[in-house]
């Protein structure tokens, strides 16, 4: 599967794409659809800083148009033909400031990781069908087309558990995609880390 093509196997009927200024209504449509995602936050949870949030709908969607129209918000995006169906949403740490446990993570951190996957979202109607372990991929194979790096993650460590997480994935889904645990991250969660060769 590349990043800018279709599947093959299981996700044959889907295809990924870049999150960007061409596909930024269908990603925009796929939100609205959810009611802004998380409380209206439009994935720019991660975007900002606390103090830094205006905290409506409206502010939320007009600031993720804005990054993503200057090239300063990047996700895989799964498309059942022309629909957006899920996301992962990824980027630099710049890009990307704030996370969970942040006082935590800062303090134990042992390398600053060229990314960071922060947030991972399927539609109803789309879920159960390996679409988290597509977009996932999806961000893999986009990090490999810019030159590869070190991707760190932040999910949800289930403890070998079958569980559905809305937002950050789980340790399985990501041990799956080739990361490695690096430590624990408050409760319930976790660093996973792989380096990812350039195309």
């Amino acid at each position: 599967m590349s990043a800018g093509g279709a599947a093959d196997g299981p996700g044959a009927a889907y295809a990924v794409r870049a999150l960007g200024p061409d596909t930024w209504e269908a990603y925009a449509a796929l939100v609205e659809r959810h009611g802004g995602v998380f409380g209206g936050c439009w994935c720019t949870w991660f975007h900002t800083m606390p103090a830094e949030k205006e905290r409506t709908y409206d502010a939320n969607r007009a600031l993720k148009e804005r990054l993503v129209r200057e090239g300063r918000a990047h996700a895989a995006l799964v498309f059942a033909g022309d629909e957006a169906v899920a996301w992962c949403q990824y980027g630099t740490p710049e890009e990307l400031p704030n996370i969970y446990h942040r006082k935590q993570y800062d303090a134990e951190a042992d390398l600053v990781p060229d990314y960071r996957i922060t947030c991972l979202f399927v539609s109803k109607g789309h879920r159960r069908a390996g679409l988290s372990a597509l977009v996932l991929q999806g961000v893999l194979d986009l990090v490999a087309a810019d030159g590869g790096g070190v991707v760190e993650g932040y999910p949800h460590d289930n403890a070998g558990q079958k569980k559905s997480v809305p937002y950050s994935g789980t340790r399985a889904l990501f041990e799956r995609a080739g990361f490695e645990h690096v430590r624990p991250k408050g409760p319930g969660n976790c660093v996973m880390r792989r380096r990812v060769e350039p195309a």
